[in-house]
């Protein structure tokens, strides 16, 4: 039997072949690792009690809210979320 390059299922035909870049640990591509990672996060965002909520806005304003929540120690999502509940307390008074 011939070896052939593109077999790379044989590991004991190319034990001495060097491949470039970090050895494969994950048996699954790229993209679906992505998926896989980003149901895992939705999983555990709502075991939480959290729920992805997706706008639009311009940049001026995220570039504000950038500012605003640098200089309150918190990170952008915490500070929209507190800008909200803050207006949704004042709605109800």
């Amino acid at each position: 039997m011939a070896k052939q390059d593109a077999d790379i299922t044989t590991i004991d035909l190319f034990s001495d072949d060097k491949r470039p870049g970090r050895p494969k640990t994950n048996p699954y591509s790229r993209s679906v690792q992505i998926k896989i990672n980003k149901r895992n996060q939705v999983k555990r965002d709502k075991s939480n009690g959290l729920k992805r909520v997706e706008f639009k806005i311009h940049q001026s304003v995220i570039e504000q809210l950038e500012q605003l929540a640098n200089n309150k120690g918190v990170n952008r999502s915490e500070l929209i979320e507190a800008l909200i509940v803050e207006a949704l307390a004042k709605q109800q008074d």
